[in-house]
């Protein structure tokens, strides 16, 4: 399976979280899973490139050529796919990825598993999406998602598409025996 991962690229973050993420590409990787990713070299998108080097997995990249700068990409990368812009790095990644995991991370990271989400809502794949709450990181956004919907502007399903999960084994056997939901167009 392919799992692209969305999260952080900076590295002034604590490394609690660069630890949880390294061990999530670990294991995915020792999972016989690929990991599809941003291509960067720092932050999370970094620690989970490292964990699944570390696991002898597949590596993925996908950046846009304007990314030319030393230290951005990480240079492990399997296959490593250039783009023109951001919008065609996302494309490829949500086409060649069987499912999506969001990790801690900022704008970016929000506006991948939005893309994401949307798409599933609208029946455009069927692919799994998991959020990793690591110590509570999206708490404020399930707030602010649960609001949405309480105030009429986002219908209850939207929140039911998608899995909040804290333990990085309970996420890849949920992946593992997920079936997609093709075609299925959500209330909204």
């Amino acid at each position: 399976m392919n799992i692209c991962i969305f999260g952080a690229s900076s590295n002034d973050i604590d490394q609690a979280y660069m630890d949880a993420v390294f061990n999530l590409g670990k294991k995915l990787a020792e999972r016989g899973h690929t990991l599809v990713f941003g291509a960067g070299a720092r932050g999370l998108m970094g620690a989970a490139a490292r964990g699944a080097s570390a696991g002898n997995g597949e590596i993925v990249g996908v950046a846009p050529t304007f990314f030319n700068v030393d230290g951005i990409i990480y240079d492990k990368c399997t296959e490593l796919i250039r783009t023109e812009t951001m919008r065609e790095r996302k494309q490829i990644m949500e086409d060649r990825s069987d499912a999506f995991i969001m990790v801690p991370g900022g704008i970016g990271t929000f506006e991948e598993f939005f893309e994401v989400l949307t798409l599933k809502q609208l029946g455009r794949h069927g692919k799994a999406i998991i959020v990793y709450n690591q110590d509570g990181f999206f708490n404020s956004l399930f707030q602010m998602m649960d609001e949405c919907v309480e105030k009429g502007f986002m219908n209850h399903v939207t929140n039911e598409i998608y899995q909040v999960m804290t333990d990085t084994d309970e996420i890849l056997s949920y992946l593992d025996g997920y079936t997609p939901e093709v075609g299925k167009v959500f209330k909204f």
